[in-house]
């Protein structure tokens, strides 16, 4: 069963006005379901109320994983599977493979980044044909800071959301149907 909820997309021209509508509307009770920006606006991850990403995680693990990778694949190369004497070195001569296992843990750090990206932002291909969705204001690209606000219950109150739109000086307030 799909289930349908509304979104109200309030517009403003400046980025303060978008910051301060975030935290009002957050301490209102309102859901924040995304913000819109034209650049990246100081302060808005945590008037959205936003945790701090995991995304490091994912880059230690790809690359401990390649360095583990990296520095025991040419050991087993080195020490077993094929011993050569060369210079009367050992067999296992670290500091002749640190370049290769550095660049194998950088690779699987960034490629272990890049992966976590794709899944946790749900940007992996859709089998289910479903179309994007659109941009919630026309101008965002351009000059326009809007925030979505999401109405799920019968607790929301049409009425007290636009008074705190007009109190925050919003230029722009659109009601729309999403599906999610």
């Amino acid at each position: 069963m799909v289930e349908r909820e509304r979104i109200h997309s309030v517009a403003f021209d400046s980025p303060e006005g978008a910051v301060e509508a975030a935290h009002l509307f957050r301490a209102h009770g309102l859901e924040i379901r995304d913000v819109h920006t034209p650049f990246a606006v100081h302060g808005m991850d945590e008037a959205m109320g936003l945790r701090e990403t995991r995304l490091p995680m994912a880059t230690l693990f790809g690359g401990v994983l390649g360095c583990c990778l990296g520095f025991g694949f040419q050991a087993w190369t080195h020490a077993v599977d094929w011993p050569l004497n060369i210079g009367g070195k050992t067999n296992l001569a670290w500091p002749a493979l640190v370049p290769i296992g550095f660049e194998v843990t950088v690779l699987l750090a960034a490629l272990a980044t890049v992966a976590a990206l794709f899944v946790r932002g749900r940007l992996l291909p859709s089998l289910t044909g479903r179309m994007p969705t659109t941009q919630p204001h026309a101008r965002v690209t351009d000059d326009r800071f809007v925030v979505l606000v999401a109405e799920r219950d019968g607790s929301f109150s049409p009425a007290r959301f636009h008074k705190l739109c007009e109190r925050l000086g919003a230029s722009e307030v659109l009601d729309a149907w999403r599906v999610s």
